[in-house]
């Protein structure tokens, strides 16, 4: 018996990596009398049947599992957005860091088309986001830029791609991997944003080693449904020195009297616009709790 990961399902199989070489496996029947859903990423032990085939046998424990994308075990997730074209969606990129927070995943940061930006721009986003304590990379996959920093963030690890359509996250990983000739979307000019091209989830493996999934490209996303209002602001770690010395433990940091994170921001040392972001997403989860 085998220990491997899934990289894809796809029309009754799973392609099960093991070592260097990926075998195609159907189901033993008791897993699909289960109705077990297998995701890529996911843990399985399989039985081999030939040099290219085999039978998987059981599920192994999850580390974590996302929605949408749907897969397992993800130990980061690489945030791209670009500088221009389309401009930086802000209140996207800080929803997907509260997802990645949320569900035990480190984000990582990647601002693509460096070499259409201005230095100005990039040094204001970087020092928001490193203040954060985000890990942020500048990268150009048109120019090669940041993309051996990538390389080494990737090395070894499961990875998810996110981020909406057309910052360049298929174009970063056929700059990582050449031979993947992932296929690339135009930006609208008149919508300035990009065409969805990756159609489905899979984990492909980087020559250098890890496994990384493209995913689908998307301009919106729900919050978790299980957050509560008082644990939102945890999710945002560029809050942490300055929540202690708010005057109420349970502060939300809206409109309570002497609220260290809002003096934080009117002094300027917190982003305002990452401020703007956490008040909506407050709103967000607050109805979200009424309507259970």
């Amino acid at each position: 018996m085998f220990e491997g990961t899934v990289l894809k399902g796809y029309s009754g199989f799973y392609y099960v990596k093991y070592n260097q070489q990926i075998y195609e496996c159907s189901l033993r029947g008791k897993n699909r009398i289960k109705k077990i859903k297998f995701l890529p990423g996911d843990k399985v032990t399989f039985e081999p049947i030939s040099q290219e085939k085999g039978v998987i046998e059981d599920l192994l424990p999850r580390k974590n599992e996302l929605i949408r994308p749907p897969i397992a075990n993800v130990e980061q997730v690489i945030i791209v957005s670009s500088l221009v074209n389309p401009e930086p969606d802000l209140w996207l990129l800080d929803r997907l860091t509260i997802l990645a927070l949320w569900n035990d995943i480190k984000p990582i940061l990647c601002l693509n088309k460096a070499d259409l930006s201005s230095q100005e721009k990039i040094a204001n986003l970087k020092k928001i986001y490193e203040q954060a304590k985000f890990k942020v990379l500048v990268t150009s996959a048109k120019k090669n830029l940041g993309i051996d920093d990538l390389k080494g963030v990737l090395k070894d690890q499961i990875s998810v791609v996110a981020g909406a359509s057309g910052v360049g996250k298929s174009s970063i990983l056929n700059a990582i991997q050449p031979d993947l000739r992932l296929q690339i979307g135009e930006v609208s000019l008149k919508l300035k944003r990009g065409k969805h091209t990756t159609r489905h989830v899979e984990l492909i493996p980087l020559h250098f080693g890890g496994l990384v999934a493209d995913t689908p490209g998307f301009s919106s996303l729900n919050l978790p449904e299980d957050i509560m209002r008082e644990q939102l602001s945890f999710l945002f770690p560029d809050f942490d020195q300055y929540r202690n010395n708010c005057k109420f433990s349970t502060c939300l940091h809206k409109e309570e009297p002497e609220c260290s994170v809002r003096e934080a921001v009117q002094k300027g040392e917190l982003a305002q616009n990452r401020y703007n972001n956490y008040l909506a997403f407050l709103e967000e989860v607050i109805k979200q709790e009424r309507s259970y």
